[in-house]
């Protein structure tokens, strides 16, 4: 009986020291995610507007204008940007992500898939890993974006992408990440990057009419790198600000859970506690009655 009274309270103290773990990495994610939150928020309808006039310029040019990156062409090779964290202890954030992004390989890029031209590169680690043990063609140069969050870093990926594009090393390119909405809720979703996609018109619709200064070629081939670039850093801040609200999630249920599993080992200990002092009275008292005896 002693020895289970202090298992138990070997498990009651290693349980205690789990849940301070827990609340203190709650904290953390909580101001972490206040300062990400602020930046995607100013970002977005900026990114938004940005992406949206790309479209509708892509889809109302008419020819006689060079524009590789909205070049439709027959899909051969695949690449996949696939926005994940550097770690863990975030819940099923990392695990959906990578399930997303394999699900559009099979249902979208079958052939492709079977033929094993579909390239990754992971901005996050573990989607790098992941992809990486899968034998997925992987790329390691942009993994660490998160470890210095900045914008020249994640142009250098956009700029690569486009590039390769350009090159036609690859016919489509596809962003998955996780868009943020709240600390609680993230919307995972697939995103074509390349080639640039193009507005589908409704029936009857009127088409834009833009006015171009001071030429079409030369705003065109300004603006086209430049909004990819902010659609990119525009993805990567969602994923930042949907990691850190996920991991608070995480935390806060597993202190939740520790409050739980406390309440149940001191229900135990103190049972155990009774049974053993029951045990000494019935001892104590039967020792009485054989001295009497």
């Amino acid at each position: 009986m002693p020895g289970q009274l202090k298992e138990v309270r070997n498990r009651i103290t290693s349980v205690q020291s789990t849940q301070q773990i827990t609340k203190a990495m709650k904290m953390v994610s909580a101001a972490k995610l206040r300062r990400a939150q602020d930046a995607i928020l100013q970002m977005r309808p900026y990114a938004r507007k940005l992406q949206e006039m790309l479209s509708n310029i892509v889809s109302n040019m008419e020819g006689g204008t060079d524009m590789k990156l909205a070049e439709e062409r027959t899909v051969e090779k695949v690449l996949m940007i696939v926005i994940t964290s550097d770690r863990g202890l975030a819940g099923a954030y990392n695990t959906n992500i990578i399930k997303l992004a394999k699900q559009t390989m099979t249902e979208k890029y079958s052939s492709q898939l079977s033929k094993g031209n579909i390239t990754v590169w992971g901005i996050g680690k573990k989607g790098y890993e992941s992809f990486s043990k899968a034998g997925f063609p992987t790329s390691a140069a942009y993994k660490d974006i998160f470890i210095n969050l900045k914008f020249e870093n994640v142009q250098a990926a956009s700029v690569a992408a486009m590039k390769a594009f350009e090159n036609k090393e690859f016919d489509a390119v596809e962003l998955v990440y996780s868009e943020f909405k709240n600390a609680a809720t993230q919307r995972f979703v697939v995103e074509q990057f390349l080639p640039i996609p193009k507005v589908q018109k409704k029936d009857g619709a009127k088409k834009a009419d833009f006015i171009f200064e001071p030429d079409k070629e030369g705003l065109i081939a300004e603006l086209m790198p430049k909004i990819l670039n902010t659609q990119l850093y525009k993805a990567v801040l969602d994923a930042n600000a949907s990691e850190h609200g996920a991991r608070m999630t995480a935390m806060d249920k597993a202190s939740d859970n520790a409050n739980e599993l406390l309440k149940s080992l001191r229900i135990s200990y103190n049972r155990a506690r009774q049974a053993a002092i029951t045990t000494e009275l019935t001892e104590i008292v039967s020792g009485a009655a054989a001295l009497k005896g």
